[in-house]
């Protein structure tokens, strides 16, 4: 009797497998649109250093030398 019960209930699917397919389709959906966003951040990022980057040098190719400005000061 007991066994019987047990058999017929490792026969029931606790999960049906078209659930178990909805909950993987959109698990993968929400982590193809997070690493897209990190892609596309990290493209972003790269874009705005090269920028940054151009910019110091372009700053540094017109930076005069230092001058000492403390020469002409009262308090020495």
């Amino acid at each position: 009797m007991i066994q019987n019960y047990y058999n017929s209930f490792l026969k029931l699917p606790l999960i049906s497998q078209s659930s178990i397919l909805t909950i993987l389709i959109i698990a993968f959906t929400f982590f193809s649109i997070l690493l897209l966003l990190g892609l596309r951040k990290s493209y972003k990022l790269k874009k705005e250093n090269e920028r940054l980057e151009k910019l110091s040098e372009e700053m540094s190719k017109k930076e005069e030398e230092y001058t000492d400005f403390t020469e002409g000061h009262m308090y020495q």
